[in-house]
């Protein structure tokens, strides 16, 4: 495998990881230094973890894992992004109290979004690739795409405020879908 593919295919599982950062930021999180690199770092580990474990699973659990990936990464992004519309809606001026880019709500983001990368480390296993070069890639380039999309959607955030908080859920929730509609047909 050509370090060209390996980037191509990084770039492809860094986007669902870009857009939920992207989302986060316009809604008004990832505001400080820290926060911003909390959410890319753990979706740049993620995406980097993922194809490890695909890769160790191996060839024998392929079949049982496809079966319901696709499920997993609906559920997990339908809900953060149902949480997030409701919270939109609020017309109180209370903040948000989940914060996406902490605790449990960032490590479900994270996972639901590298699921991906990890059936990419299956098919990884299965073409008998080393793994490590192409998971550090995935990573680099997922924690970068993931910071760049937070400095735009922070700009989208001021200029649209708890607007973009709706549509950040509704972006999660499309991003859901097109994983399972993408499985399922």
């Amino acid at each position: 495998m050509t370090t060209f593919e390996i980037i191509i295919i990084a770039v492809g599982l860094a986007m669902d990881a870009s857009a939920v950062s992207l989302a986060a930021a316009a809604a008004g999180f990832a505001k400080d230094a820290r926060a911003k690199f909390r959410l890319s770092f753990h979706f740049g580990l993620f995406q980097f973890l993922m194809p490890v474990l695909g890769w160790l699973l191996g060839i024998s659990f392929v079949s049982h894992f496809k079966a319901f990936d696709h499920w997993i990464a609906f559920f997990l992004l339908a809900f953060v992004g149902i949480r997030m519309i409701r919270e939109g809606m609020d017309k109180s001026s209370a903040i948000q109290k989940k914060d996406p880019s902490k605790g449990m709500t960032m490590v479900m983001l994270s996972v639901a979004t590298s699921i991906d990368a990890l059936a990419v480390g299956l098919s990884l296993a299965m073409l008998d690739v080393n793994i490590w070069y192409p998971s550090v890639m995935i990573g680099v380039i997922t924690a970068g795409m993931s910071f760049a999309a937070i400095r735009i959607g922070a700009k989208l955030g001021r200029m649209f405020g708890k607007r973009m908080e709706i549509l950040g859920g509704l972006i999660l929730i499309l991003i859901g879908s097109r994983i399972l509609f993408s499985h399922l047909i």
